[in-house]
């Protein structure tokens, strides 16, 4: 009866190994994989111990059965803490697994040494062989080891099941049953079927309880499914290499996309053939140089597709490269469809914000010639400062020391024509006399710089384009202001004077002593010359002299056109 107890013990547990074996997943624990092996070979341990007709052969097959008592308890508990998410210390899985090497080294020394049994017997009991045994002081250990891993099982179980929510419950529940039913089997299995031991039974339940946990975690591990269902629906090709570009394999998708891929030779250096030389080796020299630069496009008829380069792991090791290949035909159309509603957009945009700028340009125009159309005295006046200022302008620019940028240049060009706006608020008795001004009337028409800063800051106040602002009010506000401080509205002198209305001053007077005024001829070129010259330092700033003189000869050939 004992017989046949074991022999099917051990033919069960090579059972389900083979139907392990049909359903293994090189992602299943690999702890679980070593107690389909271990099983086995404990089972065959008892097998044999039961049909030995010696003491030397009893005491073989009881050393094999130790393995089982020694090993197979260690990778349930190795098992327990993967599965429960918990990580043992590398030293912590050491220390235990030189603990089960130690007793069962110490198991090995039965019939040789008194340490481990102090005493063997051969005897029948229910038609097979049992050995009749006294236990020596090493034999507490092999108990106090099962205790240990036993405990430390049930405990990283309960752990798990009140911390580790991402951990299955029913993976927990299925845990406990190869570890509960082993412990009743290791402490109790022989008070209660005093004829038999119950460990390969134990052991070969839990092996039935492992296969359902294989089957359970290759769900419930999405990272695994993820990758396998995505191998498998055919839409995502995959190329592996190793670090020295030598092929290492592909899927059929990737095949199907890359035909040459047929024609490689595994573990062959890619360089040989041409597509892949062409494509492919630059991919990888790029992302080699650049792990940023890890995505590519390929063409092919009417497909594009998308190269994506990683990487190849095996576990947390980097192993080579791999090639992520997506169809992103749709995506790259679509963006297409957007870059060129993208364009049109812009451009029509660009028009209308050209348009708007264009009319708000010809409204300030329109202000100033209003203005000025009231000064009898100044008629022509802001379309000569401003032609004025753009020949000054062109040869700061060239000779670059002062190192102004496009835009500012560009908005005191813009800027020039609103310097006398805030004349729109002097008494048209004053602004149209015929002669000059008396000292009252004069100190009334230098309100117009303060007021003319107040206008055009009010225009522009809700502009996007704040420099421009700003330079606009500077040059309405301080054309008159001199190097010396004699100037109005407020004294400035030197480099408090903004630039812009440093350069703004030299064209507004050359104009006035060039231009015919009511109370007064032009004045000719070379007495203006010698005026604005002589006011360098005093009524203008220095440093404009060189721009003046290089740009004299191209004011005085306008100036002589428009007479």
């Amino acid at each position: 009866m004992a017989r046949v107890y074991y022999d099917a013990m051990l033919i069960l547990s090579l059972v389900l190994g083979g139907l392990y074996m049909l359903i293994w997943h090189k992602h299943f624990d690999v702890h679980i994989t070593l107690i389909f092996a271990l099983v086995p070979a404990t089972n065959l341990g008892y097998a044999l111990l039961c049909r030995a007709q010696t003491l030397e052969a009893a005491l073989v097959a009881n050393k094999i059965t130790y393995l089982g008592g020694c090993f197979p308890l260690l990778m349930i508990m190795f098992a327990t803490f993967n599965l429960c998410h918990i990580k043992l210390n590398r030293w912590v899985r050491f220390c235990c697994l030189l603990l089960s090497a130690g007793v069962f080294a110490a198991a090995l020394t039965m019939g040789v040494s008194p340490d481990f049994y102090t005493q063997v017997t051969l005897d029948q009991a229910y038609g097979a062989t049992v050995l009749r045994k006294e236990y020596g002081p090493l034999h507490a250990l092999f108990y106090g080891m099962v205790g240990l891993y036993f405990a430390l099982s049930i405990g990283a179980m309960a752990y798990s099941y009140v911390r580790k929510k991402q951990v299955s419950r029913k993976i927990i529940y299925l845990l406990f049953l190869p570890v509960a039913a082993s412990m009743l089997c290791f402490f109790g299995g022989r008070r209660l079927f005093p004829q038999i031991e119950l460990v390969p039974a134990a052991y070969t339940a839990a092996l039935i309880v492992y296969l359902v946990i294989g089957y359970q975690i290759s769900l419930y591990d999405i990272t695994d499914t993820a990758m396998d269902s995505l191998a498998q629906t055919g839409t995502t090709g995959f190329v592996s290499f190793d670090f020295k570009n030598r092929y290492l394999g592909s899927n059929q998708t990737a095949k199907n996309i890359f035909p040459a891929l047929t024609e490689l030779t595994v573990d062959r250096p890619i360089t040989k053939n041409p597509f892949m030389r062409e494509n492919a080796l630059p991919w990888l020299q790029a992302f080699k140089t650049d792990e940023d630069q890890n995505s590519f496009f390929y063409e092919k008829g009417e497909k594009t597709y998308l190269v994506t380069v990683n990487y190849l792991y095996s576990g947390k090791r980097r192993r080579g490269y791999q090639f992520f290949i997506t169809d992103d035909t749709a995506d790259r159309q679509y963006i297409k469809l957007l870059d060129s509603f993208n364009t049109e957009l812009q451009t029509e945009v660009a028009a209308k914000t050209a348009h708007i700028l264009a009319m708000h340009d010809q409204l300030v125009m329109g202000m100033a010639t209003m203005v000025e159309s009231r000064d009898n005295s100044t008629g022509g006046h802001i379309r000569r400062t401003s032609e004025g200022v753009r020949l000054l302008i062109e040869e700061i620019r060239r000779d670059g020391r002062l190192d102004l940028s496009d835009t500012f240049c560009k908005n005191i060009i813009k800027a020039a024509p609103m310097h006398d706006l805030g004349k729109i608020a002097v008494d048209d008795a004053i602004l149209r006399k015929p002669g000059r001004f008396t000292p009252e009337e004069f100190e009334q028409m230098k309100g117009h710089a303060a007021e003319g800063a107040r206008i055009v800051g009010e225009i522009l106040k809700d502009t996007d384009d704040e420099e421009f602002r700003r330079v606009a009010v500077n040059v309405a506000h301080y054309h008159h202001e001199r190097w010396d401080g004699s100037g109005y509205p407020e004294g400035l002198r030197k480099e408090q004077i903004p630039l812009e209305a440093r350069i703004m001053a030299v064209a507004d007077v050359y104009d006035a002593l060039v231009s015919k005024r009511v109370y007064k001829d032009k004045m000719p070129f070379e007495k203006a010359h010698g005026i604005i010259m002589d006011g360098m330092g005093t009524q203008f700033d220095p440093a404009m002299a060189p721009y003046y003189l290089a740009a004299r000869q191209k004011l005085e050939a306008y100036y002589s056109a428009i007479s």
